[in-house]
């Protein structure tokens, strides 16, 4: 109720404002002209605009043209051109099937307060005209300093708005509320209005219409691309989460699968590596699967830690991990892998158990097999060769590297 009141309030005194004002400023003609060009480009500018939604309320950061329109016109002829305006914008929103349930109450709003707003900008702008006019670049610094007090003014009014509606509970928030306001936003502002309001005083209607298409051409220019932005890094975030293990962050088996069938084109010697840990299943069942998680990811970072960015690390599944290895020699993947043996056995993993922190100490055992690229042998049964030499490892008692090469005889490394 505080806030239906309080936006009345606002469109009371908006028309308090402009019918106390005295009659539109300039012949009818030229009003309906500007009202008619205004109205046009900023419909067809609505779906260009940025709308943010906090908590109940939508707030348009899109540019303002209410304040050249306001200089030129004064409050009664603003307070047409909003009232149209916000009109038209609330029948786009319902027949976009976009509108707010309190949308029609919007209308009331934003026509009450821009008129506030800008009506005192026009009263502004009579008065201090006379002293900024002999300065060097006075119209341009008045209108910036017109732009600053009616977006202030703007804010306060918002903040209040926002208040009301419990969105705003504290001083901070409120002084957070005005400093987000962008600089580079208001003079845009400034200058944009400055200059249609010069081209609305001398008559110049090619010129401003002008500069209303160039700046839909840029703003249509910018939208696009920010929305191809948008699609390609709402694309690469479901590509990541596609081929991304959430507990360890590493690639999954789907790009596991997807990267096979890259290499496979390349016939290159490649080593795959195919480690799981020993026991997993005791951890599981002496501590809790969150410490069994704990383990995977401590086992995840010592395998990361030992490879270079031509290596590729995959979470295959459970506790089981792939290992691509590329521009190696055998013995150097060989020496890899039992390296990484050694610190998996010589390190732990730090979990919580029974409220208490815990070192839980484990080990690994691995299967490698280095091979060049073929159609005989591509990477899918190489990946089914290394998993042998894994379970290999197993059976000759954990905690070691098996590892074979179709050229020198198969190792085995305690």
């Amino acid at each position: 109720m505080k806030v239906k009141l309080y936006i009345f309030s606002l469109f009371a005194a908006s028309l308090l404002v402009a019918f106390s004002s005295g009659p539109v400023q300039i012949e009818s003609t030229t009003f309906l002209t500007a009202l008619i060009i205004y109205l046009f480009f900023s419909i067809i500018y609505y779906n260009m605009r940025i709308f943010q939604k906090k908590g109940g309320t939508t707030t348009d950061y899109g540019i303002s043209y209410s304040m050249s329109f306001a200089l030129f016109t004064g409050p009664l002829g603003l307070l047409i051109y909003e009232f149209l305006y916000r009109l038209s914008s609330y029948i786009m929103q319902k027949s976009a099937k976009r509108a707010d349930p309190d949308e029609f109450l919007h209308i009331f709003y934003n026509a009450g307060s821009f008129v506030l707003v800008h009506s005192a900008g026009y009263y502004l702008y009579q008065f201090l005209l006379p002293y900024f006019q002999p300065l060097p670049f006075g119209f341009w610094l008045l209108l910036i300093l017109l732009v600053i007090i009616t977006s202030f003014l703007t804010d306060f009014i918002i903040s209040i708005l926002f208040y009301l509606l419990g969105e705003i509970t504290t001083r901070e928030e409120a002084f957070h509320f005005f400093k987000d306001r962008s600089r580079l936003d208001m003079a845009k502002t400034s200058f944009t209005n400055g200059f249609l309001l010069l081209f609305l005083i001398e008559g110049r209607w090619e010129l401003l219409v002008s500069l209303f298409i160039l700046n839909y051409i840029v703003n249509q220019s910018f939208h696009t691309k920010t929305q191809s932005l948008q699609a390609k890094e709402e694309r690469d975030k479901f590509r990541k989460m596609a081929y991304t293990d959430f507990l360890t962050g590493l690639y999954n088996r789907a790009f596991m699968d997807k990267k096979m069938e890259q290499l496979n084109q390349t016939k290159e010697q490649v080593g795959v590596i195919v480690a799981d840990i020993d026991n997993f299943k005791r951890i599981n069942d002496d501590y809790n699967h969150a410490a069994g998680d704990s383990v995977i990811r401590h086992f995840a970072q010592t395998l990361a830690s030992t490879l270079s960015k031509d290596d590729y690390l995959f979470r295959s599944g459970g506790e089981e991990f792939a290992v691509f290895l590329r521009n190696r020699s055998f013995e150097e993947m060989a020496e890899l892998a039992e390296k990484m043996r050694r610190e998996v056995a010589s390190g732990s993993a730090e979990a919580e158990f029974k409220g208490e922190t815990t070192q839980i100490s484990y080990t690994s055992s691995f299967g490698l097999y280095c091979f060049t690229i073929s159609e005989k042998m591509p990477m899918e049964k190489a990946f089914i060769r290394a998993d042998h030499l894994l379970i290999e490892a197993k059976r000759n008692g954990k905690n070691r590297v098996t590892a074979e090469s179709p050229q020198p005889a198969a190792a085995t490394v305690n």
